[in-house]
């Protein structure tokens, strides 16, 4: 676990443990070692920050590119901290450069880590369940790693879009048991279809509504 991670796990997942006290629900699917993908529903940024504190292996998360390379005091600083972190490098000029983010996350999960993905591809605009984006799946396809579905309930009313400071409501995360990728991709639609099952078994631990249409990109959402 990466030395900055792990502080944040002694200092701000510690604060998140003890001031939410969140109720977790089978984190025994979680793997004690070997690379998997965690995939969970979006509707906050504590969504990350509660995911990390409860769960005992490092998380590798997504940080904009421009983090990577900023310059002066405060570039120099947010390079720190990502690199600290074990974030992954995602850039967000679209096409092939969205890619490449992926593929930097796929030596991480052939080496043993965790990824947390978020197959809506940004926060739920109404609190509802939205379509997931395929690359999920291609991920877990590719490193030859398995999906563990997440459902987060209350981070929303936690740390609402655009609040300055948390707020206190019920945490819920809930792991569901590991969903196998590997033999099951024999055709383009394949994908899709695993895709959907991702996203039904995700609802299934939520409850939430399931809107059959990709939520609206935020500008301010990395990955």
């Amino acid at each position: 676990m990466p030395l900055l991670y792990d502080l944040a796990k002694l200092t701000v997942g510690r604060a998140l443990r003890l001031g939410w006290h969140p109720r977790v629900e089978g984190l025994e699917h979680v793997p004690r070692h070997g690379g998997a993908i965690l995939a969970g529903n979006h509707l906050s940024v504590a969504d990350e920050l509660f995911l990390a504190a409860v769960t005992p292996r490092h998380v590798a998360f997504w940080a904009k590119a421009e983090y990577f390379s900023g310059r002066g005091p405060r570039g120099w600083l947010r390079r720190q901290v990502v690199n600290g972190m074990g974030a992954i490098r995602v850039e967000r000029a679209g096409g092939r450069a969205v890619l490449s983010a992926f593929d930097a996350a796929i030596p991480v999960l052939r080496a043993g880590g965790l990824v947390a993905v978020y197959p809506e591809g940004t926060r739920s605009p109404d609190g509802r369940l939205h379509r997931g984006r395929t690359g999920v799946v291609r991920l877990a396809r590719d490193a030859g790693v398995p999906i563990i579905p997440v459902g987060v309930l209350g981070t929303a009313e936690v740390l609402p879009i655009d609040a300055r400071l948390p707020r206190r409501h019920p945490v819920t995360l809930r792991f569901g048991p590991p969903i196998t990728i590997a033999g099951r991709v024999h055709e383009p639609r394949d994908v899709r279809l695993l895709t959907d099952e991702v996203m039904a078994t995700i609802q299934a631990l939520t409850g939430q509504e399931y809107v059959p249409r990709y939520a609206p990109k935020r500008e301010t959402q990395a990955a």
